[in-house]
């Protein structure tokens, strides 16, 4: 168990938690979220004692081992392989006492059956497969494993302090913004083997969705405190987001920004020209409607000026052939059609390496296209982000020369209102960037693209360093957003938010992905015909088992499993009148008339209070499913094992 009991911590003169208490056990995945500069890397720091609390107590077992992502990229000469099984420092010891007796001119045969015995149990003969596993799940294929540390490039050395984490057998496991490094498919297998975890997991993230998919707790730090949440982050939302519109304070602006919302629903849902792609944003508007109060105090506040000119045919590749031309290596991308007109809005799936980012360099400049045309309209004007423009900035400049580079028209005032949108005030607009966080230069540099007014944004993985309030500001300029957009991202809550086409980039082609973002997990799962561990050795199982056992076994399981499986039912029926009611009170909400009559102001405000308290219910309702179906599967896991 791990317990906090009034800790107090400081950074320097900087207070950061205060009082903080909380109890952590085995098996409980907690969310750590909070504003940048919060507390949060403080708080993992010094559970690893690298800091010392100012006050309160640090229930900790000395016996407990706690496992955490090293932040400094490694330089080792052994194989990714040997690297990653450095984290299990037990084996390793184990390891080098058997090596040391063996050696020993006087060896020692009962300690040698005693240190043996040892490596059975804390599974030391499968450490090589177990280990390779972990490197497979994070995207390293076949034989690269068996290459050297310091041959890979920066993100892959990381997802390698990743994977010896992972190996570690631990009883805590820390990590900060795990996926930071890592592609959409090395998300998924991460969110799989998370859930497996049997430990106490703190993690830092500022992605909703894997937040969603592993956590049971959020711990929300803000003004020095720590909040506790039971769920994941779309209950802690919807459970903040009743808790401030309550507070009378906010609930003007709260208002305000339900209304802004809507009005972009209600201007474009009926028009036939934009029919496709209001249609497909609708529900993700009223989610975002839902959401809205969560975020209502967020610091970030902007939109996309329409541009000025926005031509039908903005850019088209034709039989385009795409890489790299000194790299000898061929094309990356073959037989490449791609044609962007006005409003079109696509998202880019694939894993690293398949060639997306290659793609967008062809359409932003066409500097890597090997054959093939690029056709770009007169009128085309590109907004392109990509992680290497942040090391463009100038060092020495300020955000707001930066900005004044661009816009020397604009008055001052003007270029400190368009920055304080983005979270820069004060002295701070005046200030080099040089030693700002990797966060505060992708603000800068989006605000950059933002004043240029395009009329198609190419974005490569835009939320990179972005925390959640400004990854939340984000996906709300780009829904309202009136140009046409590609993005690439590893944020499925951007891509379901801003996209109405998604294209997938494999096998040196760019196709169609015809299904949904959710059913993209599946797709992987089909092109790389991977199963689970436990899938093979179950299959391998039923192969010893003749048709009557089975039919046998399966009455048997039917009967174990009715009561889970009756309150599994029982709770999708609740979930489900609770969707259509929350439906109900949405399509009431969506009349304007009730914003615009002052008489019916009490009516909206009951309207609102009742649609958090439905949102909470079915959110709880989801939870209680999440349990009672996760407890139906380890019981039928169970019944098979």
């Amino acid at each position: 168990m791990l317990s906090l009991n009034n800790i107090s911590l400081r950074r320097g003169r900087k207070l950061l938690l205060e009082n903080v208490s909380f109890q952590a056990h085995a098996g409980q995945r907690m969310g750590v979220i909070g504003a940048n500069g919060c507390g949060k890397s403080s708080l993992f720091a010094m559970l690893l004692g690298e800091l010392e609390a100012d006050d309160g107590e640090l229930g900790l077992s000395p016996d407990d081992v706690i496992a955490h992502v090293a932040q400094e990229s490694p330089h080792d000469t052994c194989s990714a392989l040997d690297y990653t099984i450095d984290g299990d420092t037990r084996l390793r010891e184990v390891q080098v006492a058997i090596a040391a007796c063996e050696a020993s001119p006087e060896s020692d045969a009962a300690k040698l059956h005693v240190l043996f015995e040892q490596m059975e149990l804390i599974e030391g003969f499968t450490a090589e497969a177990r280990a390779a596993r972990l490197l497979h799940g994070l995207g390293f294929i076949g034989d690269s494993i068996r290459k050297p540390v310091n041959e890979f490039s920066g993100g892959w050395r990381m997802r390698l302090n990743l994977a010896k984490a992972l190996m570690c057998r631990s009883d805590i496991l820390l990590l900060d913004e795990p996926t930071n490094h890592l592609d959409l498919p090395a998300i998924l297998w991460l969110e799989r083997w998370l859930k497996r975890y049997e430990g106490i997991l703190l993690v830092i993230s500022h992605d909703r969705d894997f937040l969603d998919e592993i956590c049971t707790r959020i711990a929300h730090i803000e003004h020095e405190h720590l909040q506790m949440y039971t769920g994941n982050y779309s209950q802690f939302e919807a459970l903040r987001a009743e808790q401030l519109s309550q507070q009378q304070a906010l609930h003007v602006r709260q208002q305000s920004e339900i209304k802004h919302i809507q009005s972009y629903v209600d201007r474009f849902r009926y028009k036939a020209s934009k029919a496709r792609q209001a249609q497909s944003r609708l529900k993700m508007l009223e989610r975002m409607t839902l959401i809205a109060p969560a975020h209502v105090d967020s610091p970030f506040r902007f939109h996309f000026a329409a541009p000025k000119k926005q031509p039908q045919h903005l850019l088209r590749l034709a039989d385009a052939s795409l890489g790299y031309a000194d790299s000898g290596d061929g094309p990356v991308l073959s037989n490449v059609n791609v044609d962007l007109s006005a409003g079109d809005r696509i998202g880019l799936l694939g894993v690293n390496g398949a060639g997306k980012s290659t793609l967008v360099k062809a359409l932003e400049s066409g500097s890597t296209l090997l054959s093939g045309e690029r056709l770009l309209s007169k009128d085309t004007k590109i907004g392109y982000f990509a992680q290497h423009q942040l090391d463009l900035l100038d060092p020495q400049q300020s955000p707001v020369d930066h900005l004044r580079a661009i816009a020397p028209e604009d008055r001052e005032q003007d270029l400190r209102n368009f920055l304080g949108r983005f979270g820069f005030g004060g002295e701070r607009i005046f200030e080099p960037v040089a030693p700002f966080s990797g966060g505060e230069k992708a603000r800068l540099v989006l605000a950059l693209m933002i004043r240029q007014e395009p009329n198609l944004l190419l974005l490569d993985e835009p939320t990179n360093h972005l925390d959640l309030e400004m990854r939340q500001a984000l996906s709300v300029a780009l829904v309202e957003y009136s140009g046409a957009l590609v993005v690439i991202s590893h944020d499925r809550h951007l891509l379901r938010s801003v996209c109405d086409e998604l294209l997938i980039v494999h096998d040196g082609f760019v196709d169609e992905f015809s299904r949904s973002l959710d059913e993209y997990p599946a797709w992987l799962r089909e092109q790389q015909g991977d199963a689970d561990d436990e899938d093979d050795i179950q299959e391998s199982a039923n192969k010893q088992v003749n048709k009557k056992q089975l039919r046998q076994q399966e009455a048997q399981r039917r009967e174990r499993l009715k009561p889970l499986t009756n309150r599994v039912q029982k709770i999708e029926k609740q979930l489900t009148e609770k969707r259509q009611e929350l439906e109900d009170v949405n399509a009431r909400l969506a009349d304007e008339a009730l914003y615009t009559d002052s008489g019916r102001q009490t009516e909206l405000t009951d309207l609102i209070k009742y649609q958090a308290t439905l949102v909470s219910a079915k959110d709880s309702l989801e939870y209680e499913w999440l349990e009672a179906s996760e407890a139906l599967e380890a019981a039928e896991e169970a019944h098979l094992g």
